[in-house]
């Protein structure tokens, strides 16, 4: 399982860098077509050595595909249009996220584990097929460049409104890590079933959805970076009510509103991120925030045993708590600049 993010730990920024480079057209191409050939692998040969070189492969495919298919939302839009682009993407997100899980288990139980792959291989031949045959149907999404003599990444993270938004989609991420991760195992320690803990997690689903469908008009009411701080502290105090939850209808209640908390953050951190990286260079800094939330990926569930083993479960909650309102914080830095007019945008894009 951990092998589906050392590639995108590895190349993300590489990624973002080409999409810079060569438009994102190509890029989702040789994405979809390699999660194609990824996904047969464990079809063509049922072998254990084939799923640790399937989810290699699957991580690094994916990776091109996601950062491409990122950059393009943002260039495809200005202003509030790149938000509401960036909202409508996160939705279809969350569809699969709460579909995915649920059309896998009822096809492993129907067809089998080997045959499930070849189901969902069929799923990025469709893009694969359609790009292919008739280029125009995606945009190249190729921005204008600046000459990239020099460019360093160094000279990103240097950029200090970019660098806030960077650690802030890492906060996010641990919220995130937390609750796929450390949940289900908080929630049978309570003695809950598999498929109350389901639920659970199918109310965290919902509720991201319902906020991602909101969020337009919350940003046109408020700004990207007053919605995205106040999401996160209500994330950050639900997070320290979980201890205090010890039955199905509490956690389902605390689940729903952490979704409602978290649900925003990816995609507005999205958003952030596109809007505050130099001109030319938004891809690269879209993989940058993409090889930070793979390094939280991967180093936060091991955070979250060794603390829930030296100290209990509770401090694991109280203590990605205060993450999130150290993120809520940082952003909430940014609100009175972001909320301040900018003549020069304003004539740019027309965009007040």
């Amino acid at each position: 399982f951990s092998m589906y993010s050392v590639f995108p730990v590895l190349l993300a920024v590489y990624a973002g860098k080409l999409s810079d480079r060569y438009g994102s057209r190509r890029l989702v191409l040789f994405g979809a077509a390699g999660l194609v050939v990824g996904l047969l692998i464990p079809f063509a040969v049922p072998k254990l050595a084939a799923l640790y070189a399937s989810a290699t492969l699957i991580g690094l495919f994916y990776i091109f595909y996601v950062v491409a298919v990122q950059n393009l939302i943002g260039a495809i839009g200005e202003g509030h249009a790149r938000t509401r682009n960036y909202s409508i993407f996160s939705i279809g997100v969350g569809l699969t996220a709460l579909l995915g899980p649920l059309i896998a288990g009822v096809a492993i139980d129907a067809i089998g584990h080997r045959s499930t792959y070849l189901l969902l291989a069929l799923l990025p031949l469709v893009p694969t097929v359609a790009i292919a045959l008739v280029p125009r149907l995606l945009p190249s999404g190729r921005g204008k460049q600046k000459d990239k003599t020099g460019h360093r990444i160094v000279d990103l993270l240097g950029n200090v409104p970019l660098r806030r938004v960077l650690i802030t989609a890492g906060i996010v991420e641990t919220g995130l890590e937390l609750f796929n991760f450390f949940l289900p195992i908080y929630a049978r320690s309570l003695g809950m079933s598999a498929t109350r803990i389901g639920l659970i997690m199918g109310a965290f689903a919902v509720a991201m959805l319902v906020v991602r469908v909101l969020m337009p008009r919350l940003v046109r009411l408020w700004s990207e970076e007053r919605v995205l701080s106040v999401s996160l502290y209500v994330a950050g105090a639900t997070c320290a009510a979980f201890p205090f939850a010890a039955t199905f209808p509490e956690l389902s209640a605390i689940a729903f509103v952490l979704g409602l908390g978290l649900g925003c953050g990816a995609p507005l951190s999205l958003v952030l991120a596109y809007n505050r990286s130099p001109q030319g260079r938004q891809g690269e800094a879209i993989g940058v925030r993409q090889t930070v939330n793979k390094v939280t990926e991967m180093a936060m569930p091991l955070v979250f045993g060794f603390v829930s083993t030296a100290l209990g479960m509770w401090p694991v909650f109280l203590m990605d708590g205060a993450l999130l309102v150290l993120g809520a914080w940082l952003i909430g830095r940014d609100v009175t600049k972001a909320a301040a007019p900018d003549p020069d945008r304003e004539r740019a894009t027309g965009d007040p």
